[in-house]
């Protein structure tokens, strides 16, 4: 008579889930995404508060957004790859709870020096939470259903753009930017409850070794597509950074309107997180083109319609959701790149995103202080983003060669 290991199901469910099967599992992952994603961006709307309280300047308080994002470049790889052995679920709940206790002691932070190294230390678990969750998200729905469960998890973040992060910034500003980080840490401490009752104990397995992971390190075809994705999504973030100076001195809008703009990009990500998560269950690479050549065309839109209301907001909302479907197809080809270690790869996919963001963000800058506008970003970034595809593209060819 043969057993079965009840250690071994999610592994069966792997094989034969459903998304329904995998539904509260993907709640707590998105959960997190959602906790994340309400204090990675939730700063930045905080800034004039923060330096008053601090007694620092506007650059001097934008360094603590540059630290998170280095903070989550170091840490995306530095640690999936010392915890590779750890099991994944144990891992989830280490990573969600150092991530709670550095916004708790960013809230704390008696001057600027001391929340400049408390979001570094948030920024941390970021990629490496991600990374992991996508592949736990990815074992208990299937095989079949691994592009929607990284999605499912991925909304979480998205939907902190529409939801989390406005009433994080509402709060901060009634009741003290502190007040934020303190919210954050109580999502995070309700995350941690979440994946400790819903996502099953042998969820994505019981992780690899460190030379496994270190051996997926030496991947070239995974950092052609780590590089390439990194130089595409900077030309989202380069319209992104300053989609505020934009829309209210090119476009016309009222000053008021910036955070109903924001909303909308928001909620254009939302709905591009589950296109990009079908289209990448029925193709990774060809959903990976997909999203670069629609992310350049909804670029080149809001360059050419950047001065009119309406046509504008209609262009960045089409921005949000072809460079979610890219993301999250990215996501899934890096997943795809590094079989042995999955939790690496979707771990680097969000510091590939980091990475765009601060490139993006000097692109931007630069177009603009030459003297070419504030839609001159938007035309850049079309340009690194066909670049980006330029180096898929090339990379295909190559493997198609080599294989012949």
């Amino acid at each position: 008579m043969t057993t079965t290991d009840p250690r071994n199901a999610p592994d069966t469910a792997a094989r034969t889930g459903s998304l329904r099967h995998a539904a509260p599992s993907l709640v707590a992952l998105a959960a997190g995404g959602f906790t994340i994603g309400t204090t990675e961006f939730a700063a930045m709307g905080l800034l004039p508060e923060i330096g008053a309280d601090l007694g620092a300047t506007d650059p001097q308080v934008g360094y603590t957004i540059t630290a998170y994002a280095l903070g989550v470049v170091v840490g995306a790889p530095l640690l999936t790859v010392a915890a590779a052995r750890m099991p994944r679920k144990r891992l989830l709940l280490v990573l969600m709870g150092a991530y709670t206790l550095a916004n708790v002691l960013s809230a704390l932070a008696p001057d600027i020096g001391w929340l400049v190294l408390g979001r570094f230390l948030a920024g941390l678990p970021h990629g490496a939470f991600f990374g992991v969750g996508a592949a736990v998200g990815a074992s208990v729905a299937g095989q079949a259903h691994r592009g929607r469960a990284v999605a499912t998890m991925m909304t979480g973040l998205t939907i902190a753009n529409i939801v989390g992060v406005p009433l994080a910034t509402g709060i901060g500003q009634a009741f003290g930017w502190r007040t934020s980080y303190v919210l954050v840490g109580a999502l995070g401490l309700m995350t941690v409850l979440g994946l400790w009752r819903l996502v099953p104990a042998g969820a994505g397995g019981a992780g690899s070794s460190v030379r496994t992971e270190l051996a997926t390190l030496r991947n070239a075809p995974l950092w052609v597509a780590f590089v390439a994705g990194a130089v595409g999504f900077g030309g989202m973030f380069a319209v992104y950074t300053y989609v505020a100076p934009t829309v209210t001195g090119v476009t016309g809008l009222p000053g008021g309107a910036v955070p109903w703009v924001l909303a909308l990009f928001g909620l254009g990500m939302t709905v591009g997180t589950q296109i990009g998560g079908r289209l990448a269950d029925r193709g990774v690479l060809r959903a990976v083109l997909t999203g670069f050549v629609a992310t350049t065309a909804s670029l080149v839109l809001f360059a050419l319609t950047g001065a009119a209301p309406v046509p504008a907001l209609v262009a960045l909302f089409l921005l949000g959701v072809t460079s979610q479907v890219l993301a999250i197809a990215f996501q899934t080809r890096l997943m795809d790149l590094s079989p042995g270690a999955p939790s690496l790869g979707a771990a680097l996919c969000h510091a590939g995103l980091n990475v765009a963001n601060g490139a993006g963000a000097f692109l931007g800058g630069l177009v603009i202080d030459a003297g070419w506008g504030y839609l001159a970003p938007a035309w850049a970034g079309a340009m690194v983003t066909v670049l980006g595809l330029g180096m898929i593209l090339a990379f295909g060819r190559q493997r198609v060669a080599h294989r012949a």
